[in-house]
């Protein structure tokens, strides 16, 4: 399962209806680029260029937008131009912004693929229908995608997001099922003091 863009719903208190439309995350301003204005990107859609492609960009709270003009790349980062940052102070204090896209923006994901967006806030069920929690967040640590379950009570537990462990994903039902293998869940056992 794969997904083009990872995001994450705007938790903040909405006021205009600009805002009310669901956003997802598609970058992150990771630093200064020279003495221009120019900006450092880590981008989480699933072609790095693609950032540039979908209009502008806003940031979390989407009361600011920025055009972006990508430059060039350089280790793992590309290096663009956003609108009205002239020098490297101002690219600097942008270190850290999260730049986000209206999700209406976005191509619609192809079978068997989510938006990251899509999937945080779902209900976690197990095969028997047993609630098990909600997702709290998707994560990536190089060896595919995990889910991250909030648990009503204890620890969240982490479930690898493949067809194996999750079979079933109902976006419009606002729910998944997990089919754990053995051991998964099972609590973890403090070691002897």
């Amino acid at each position: 399962m794969s997904e083009e863009a990872n995001g994450t719903m705007v938790s903040h208190p909405l006021g205009e209806a600009k805002h009310l439309e669901k956003r997802v995350c598609v970058g992150v301003v990771a630093g200064a680029h020279g003495v221009r204005g120019a900006v450092r990107l880590k981008t989480f859609t699933a072609e790095p260029k693609d950032i540039a492609r979908y209009g502008p960009l806003q940031d979390e709270s989407g009361d600011r937008q920025y055009k972006l003009r990508l430059t060039g790349s350089a280790k793992g980062v590309l290096i663009g131009k956003l609108t009205g940052i002239d020098d490297r102070d101002r690219a600097e204090a942008l270190r850290g912004l999260r730049l986000y896209v209206p999700y209406s923006a976005l191509p619609a994901p192809g079978d068997d693929e989510f938006y990251h967006a899509d999937l945080i806030g779902l209900e976690a069920a197990l095969t028997d229908g047993t609630l098990l929690g909600q997702v709290r967040a998707v994560h990536d640590f190089g060896a595919g995608d995990t889910l991250e379950i909030d648990r009503p009570e204890g620890q969240p537990v982490v479930v690898p997001f493949t067809h194996a462990v999750v079979p079933v994903v109902d976006i419009a039902g606002g729910r998944l099922v997990i089919d754990p293998p053995p051991g998964l869940l099972a609590p973890v056992e403090a070691e002897p003091a």
